[in-house]
């Protein structure tokens, strides 16, 4: 499941990039995306929380903190859930 995950070009994240480019996404659905694709990939965040000043990293970092302890597979279901959620929401 994990291996057609990340080759299906929708739900990819540069696949995604792509697609979200001309749409008015939030940053904080941009930062559940990047958490979901974090988290479906790579399991449980394991770095520190960027500093003070790197506003996009912590971003993203919290994004995938929030998704801490779901599994690959959960996490996989919601992540394409949300994209497909937000490409109904922001037409291409």
């Amino acid at each position: 499941m994990l291996n057609e995950f990340k080759k299906n070009p929708v739900v990819s994240s540069k696949g995604l990039q792509k697609s979200l480019e001309h749409a008015n996404i939030s940053y904080a659905e941009l930062a559940v995306i990047y958490g979901l694709y974090k988290q479906a990939t790579l399991g449980n965040i394991n770095t520190e929380r960027p500093g003070l000043f790197d506003f996009q990293g912590k971003s993203k970092w919290d994004g995938w903190k929030a998704q801490e302890g779901k599994s690959k597979e959960d996490t996989i279901k919601e992540y394409i859930a949300f994209v497909e959620e937000m490409k109904a929401k922001y037409p291409m």
